[in-house]
């Protein structure tokens, strides 16, 4: 998913499943027409550019590029991240939502497993193209393993690390870090007179989570055993969110305020001069919105413990994305299909990635010269090469919840220069473990 805001988790998933069974989505517009006869489409899709007005105004013509090719309109409605979650559980155990919606790729076996959501059986993926269109990978987040994807791939992104050029020349660093131990030398070196070496969302548990699963991967940790059990107190988990943390208060690279930071404003200080690397998704636009060239910023993967980044399956970003998505019973079933296979175009997956900075999950998309840019590029091949999806399990939800607040509140202790130690993050986690039980 997309990490521009973070989606607060106000209901579990999983307690909703067995009364979301069934229910569908959907609205029943009196000009809606029939399945037969389509002539209404509903689809809310997630604030994916700078602000909601800005994605109507990108979405806008090639919504009525498709009425124009069909004779179905298609009415929007542009969702910010933090509401976008609760508004699709809503939708699901009223049965009053949108006939097609964006949803983020880690939530797709937490929704697929309320029954709401249409499976893309091969019939349905036959409809718009079949299964081999997709990335491999793009298609390892559209649900749980073994069953049909409750989702089709839209936006694919990872993580990078931007860099501010100019606060590297004054600081006389020639090159990007390719380590995490080069990184926080880089960021010591920078870290004085106001300014920062490394910024973060601490007040975002969504991008807490995908920092602590990229940092959990190199250590060996994947936070759930086979069965599904969670593993939040693993050496290996214990010791990637600990390394996070410590950026912040053994390191002292992160500005403490950054702990109560969750919209954005780790971008802002970075456009504005005050930190020198960031570590997010497709931050291109964001950045140009902001006021920053291009030629202000540089782009390198994520660094490893040792090495070179994207060599063999050293995994340095969870595999980020959208998903498109159908309510199961929705009345326009065959004119939801021809949307999903709209957007999934090549034509359109290369206009609206290309506008968005994200990376086309079609294969054929990604010939565009547009995704061999210095900054696509890194992103491309870190989705080909060294991301993994978060957990396609029922629970995700609640894990993205559960730790990424034990994550929050330990940079929050940081802030407040209270000791983190290994004790003390192991019990943050077990307290997020038992949470998971209950």
């Amino acid at each position: 998913m997309r990490i521009l805001r973070a989606a607060t988790v106000t209901a579990t998933v999983t307690a909703l499943a067995a009364v979301a069974a069934g229910c569908g989505g959907g609205t029943s517009f009196d000009d809606g027409g029939s399945d037969d006869s389509p002539r209404t489409l509903t689809y809310w899709a997630s604030n994916q550019g700078p602000n909601v007005e800005a994605d109507k105004k990108i979405l806008g013509p090639e919504l009525r590029k498709f009425e124009r090719q069909t004779g179905i309109k298609v009415k929007l409605e542009v969702i910010p991240w933090p509401e976008l979650l609760n508004r699709i559980l809503a939708a699901t155990t009223s049965g009053q939502g949108p006939d097609v919606l964006n949803i983020g790729n880690t939530w797709s076996a937490s929704l697929q497993a309320t029954g709401a959501l249409l499976p893309w059986d091969r019939k349905n993926l036959d409809a718009i193209g079949g299964r081999d269109r997709f990335l491999a990978s793009a298609l390892e987040a559209t649900g749980a393993a073994g069953k049909d994807p409750a989702a089709v791939p839209l936006y694919s992104l990872a993580y990078a690390l931007y860099y501010n050029k100019r606060m590297f020349q004054e600081a006389g660093i020639s090159k990007p870090p390719a380590t995490w131990d080069e990184l926080v030398a880089d960021g010591k070196r920078i870290s004085k007179d106001g300014k920062w070496g490394l910024g973060a969302e601490g007040g975002q548990l969504t991008n807490n989570i995908h920092q602590a699963f990229a940092l959990g991967k190199q250590h060996g940790a994947d936070f759930f055993d086979r069965t599904g059990k969670p593993t939040f107190t693993s050496d290996g988990a214990v010791a990637a969110v600990k390394q996070y943390i410590d950026f912040m208060a053994k390191d002292k690279i992160i500005a403490p305020g950054n702990a109560e930071y969750g919209q954005n404003q780790s971008l802002r200080d970075f456009a504005t001069g005050r930190t020198a690397m960031v570590l997010w998704q497709a931050a291109a636009t964001t950045f140009a919105a902001d006021g920053m060239k291009p030629g202000d910023w540089g782009v390198a993967p994520v660094p490893v413990p040792s090495g070179t980044p994207g060599t063999g399956r050293q995994i340095n970003s969870m595999l980020a994305g959208i998903n498109i998505a159908v309510f199961k019973n929705t009345r326009n079933l065959q004119g939801a299909r021809k949307f999903v296979k709209f957007m999934t175009s090549d034509t359109e997956q290369r206009l609206l990635n290309k506008t968005y900075g994200s990376i086309p999950p079609v294969k054929a998309a990604q010939q565009d010269p547009a995704f061999n840019r210095k900054d696509t590029r890194v992103l491309r091949e870190t989705l080909i090469r060294s991301a993994a999806p978060l957990p396609q399990i029922a629970e995700e939800s609640q894990f993205e919840t559960s730790v990424g607040t034990a994550v929050k509140d330990l940079f929050a202790d940081a802030a407040a220069g209270h000791p983190v130690t290994t004790a003390s993050v192991k019990a943050r986690l077990a307290k997020a473990q038992q949470q998971m039980a209950q």
